[in-house]
């Protein structure tokens, strides 16, 4: 025998057979693996037995088997053997979710076209029309390329590296997360020799990301628990978005296998406080500390928060951080955004609170930056309720003001509000803390269609409204008018784990004739939410998020006299977004952001662009 042929599990197990003589492995020429992840150590193990060319092979069914490889090379130092490139008559596409090339070195879905694609499945026309999709890259008439549902992304060398199941995709905080992009870059640290990120459920019900680690037996013993998922967490932070980076990392001897030899998620356990990058543990001292402790443990789902603990390392983030101080508001300690990331740790940030009575301070109004000479900033949530994107935003920019974040209003105070009735009730709240204009306003996505109102309503009060800042706002030619039952639809759909075209199906079907809340039960029936998760706050925030997208498309945008700053995602086709409609084009401040309409503000060197731009508006002879 010349050549074998086998998927990496049976190589391994090969290698565990004393009986083979050494000169059969000899007689081998080529030998090729496929169908499962390839890592470099299996790979090594191997060549120190024999000379053999070894391939690693990729490919579904789909594209008649093999439709890459890669042939390793002496010097390989990566931990995952790369997938190569396509094979003769082979054609390779990473396309985003609109069918568009990703940029090099982005993650993106493996498409496949040329010779080997099948013609469809057999009696499946709707399931063949989902994956068997015109080739728009091929010259060649009825060419077709087939949609794998795999991820990957180039490496610098242009071979490419295989990150796992689209299927596997998860939703946190609303930023869709490929696991398998960060357990690639896990497995770049010296120390780790396979890894595994999944998303689960803490005790605070919160979906929070978990990095399950193996180190490598030269690293063994060198940093475990809180001083391993530091080390962890900071070779992450310099790689990924913060959205990205694990809330823990748990050490494990090996990874839980399946008797199929696949990964066993059921036998991963749920991390212990030594998975979080903490310092040694020391009581919180009196009450103030006490109570901001209990605090943390709560939100942060962990057991006990030490006064030497880190409030982001122990997976805090921007979310986590609003509701921090609301929450702090309510118990009367006044502490600021701002205050949270200066001293980030509980002994340091308790010397930063003011005590006061226990009320919501203006409404809710969320105290980001506390001082300033200027009139304040005020952001609006974004119309999914969100304004913790003005905590990260507001730590990079450079201004002389105060800057608040605004809350949703009491939708049950406001039966099928209009945007006008929002706004009239937020108005209350910014007075208390502005009694007189000028007033400057700043929102995000169709949040600012509300910011909009407000300066309308302040307008009709004789106030001054001296700024607005709108971040990728779109003014539709022809609003879309939904139902509110395809307002739910849609946006229950989109905060759902992938489904296979069948479930979906039968979801689909089922959301045309239910409420929200047995859409949602229904959903986790299916599978595409976990068993624990809480359905009743779910149906809470989706009723609501409706009753602001039905105030939107009422809403009827009037000319006002004020300029607009509209800063735009570069990667969409319009500066002006359709705000001509009703300005005109000297009112209109076209300032190009870098990224698209998450990553203008989720990725961190593209934030850091957007919070100059803001400030450079805010303060444009500050440069002069």
């Amino acid at each position: 025998m010349t050549v074998l042929q086998l998927v990496p599990s049976l190589l391994s197990a090969l290698l565990g057979i004393t009986d083979v003589e050494q000169k059969e492995i000899d007689y081998l020429r080529y030998i090729f693996c496929g169908g499962e992840l390839f890592r470099n150590g299996l790979a090594t193990k191997w060549l120190r037995l024999a000379s053999t060319a070894l391939v690693n092979l990729y490919g579904p069914t789909e594209a008649t088997i093999d439709a890459t490889a890669w042939f390793y090379r002496a010097g390989f130092d990566g931990a995952v053997v790369p997938i190569g490139r396509p094979i003769a008559n082979t054609r390779i596409y990473l396309l985003d979710g609109d069918g568009a090339p990703v940029p090099f070195g982005a993650v993106g879905e493996l498409y496949i076209g040329g010779a080997g694609v099948a013609r469809g499945y057999l009696n499946r026309p709707e399931l063949t029309a989902a994956r068997f999709l015109a080739d728009p890259f091929s010259t060649e008439p009825g060419a077709r390329m087939y949609r794998t549902g795999d991820l990957a992304r180039y490496l610098p060398d242009g071979n490419l590296a295989f990150l796992g199941r689209n299927d596997d995709q998860v939703k946190i905080r609303g930023f869709r997360i490929e696991p398998g992009e960060i357990a690639a870059r896990l497995v770049e640290h010296a120390a780790v020799r396979d890894a595994v990120v999944v998303a689960r459920q803490d005790r605070a019900g919160e979906q929070r990301l978990v990095a399950y680690v193996v180190t490598t037996a030269e690293h063994a013993g060198e940093a475990e628990g809180a001083e391993l998922a530091g080390t962890l967490r900071t070779h992450l932070s310099a790689r990924l978005p913060d959205y990205m980076v694990p809330s823990a990392f748990v050490h494990l001897a090996a990874l839980p296998l399946t008797v199929n030899g696949k990964l066993d998620r059921k036998g991963l356990p749920a991390p212990k406080d030594e998975a979080y990058a903490r310092a040694a543990y020391e009581a919180p001292q009196g009450e103030i500390e006490t109570a901001l402790a209990e605090l943390w443990a709560e939100l942060l789902g962990v057991a006990r928060v030490g006064r030497h603990d880190h409030f982001f390392e122990l997976g805090g983030h921007s979310l986590l951080a609003v509701q921090l101080l609301s929450r702090a508001l309510d118990l009367g300690l006044k502490l600021s955004a701002a205050d949270l990331f200066q001293a980030p740790v509980l002994q340091k940030l308790t010397s930063k609170v003011e005590l006061q009575q226990p009320h919501r301070n203006a409404a809710g109004v969320l105290s980001v930056r506390v001082t300033g000479s200027q009139a304040p900033l005020f952001f609006v949530p974004t119309g999914l309720g969100d304004c913790s994107y003005v905590v990260s935003l507001v730590k990079e920019m450079d201004i002389d003001c105060p800057v608040y974040a605004l809350p949703w209003p009491s939708f049950d105070e406001l039966c099928s509000p209009t945007l006008e009735a929002i706004a009239s009730q937020l108005i209350s709240a910014i007075k208390e803390i502005q009694p007189q204009g000028p007033y400057r306003f700043a929102g995000y996505s169709s949040g600012a269609f509300l910011a909009y109102a407000i300066a309308q309503r302040l307008l009709s009060l004789d106030e001054t409204v001296s700024f607005m800042a709108f971040i990728d706002v779109t003014l539709p030619a022809n609003p879309l008018s939904m139902s509110p039952a395809k307002i739910v639809l849609e946006m229950v759909l989109e905060s759902l784990k992938p489904l296979d075209d069948e479930r979906f199906e039968v979801l689909e079907h089922f959301a045309r004739q239910c409420s929200v809340a047995q859409l949602l039960e229904k959903a986790q029936q299916l599978g595409a939410l976990s068993l624990d998760h809480d359905l009743e706050i779910d149906a809470l925030r989706c009723a609501r998020i409706a009753q602001f997208r039905r105030a939107l498309q009422l809403y009827q945008v009037p000319s006002l006299p004020v300029e607009i700053h509209q800063f735009y995602a570069t990667e969409a086709s319009s500066p002006i977004r359709g705000w001509d409609q009703v300005l005109s084009a000297a009112a209109i401040h076209a300032v190009p952001i870098p990224g698209n309409h998450m990553t203008m503000m989720s990725a961190p060197e593209n934030r850091r662009v957007l919070a100059r731009s803001i400030s450079a508006a805010l303060n444009p002879n500050l440069g002069a």
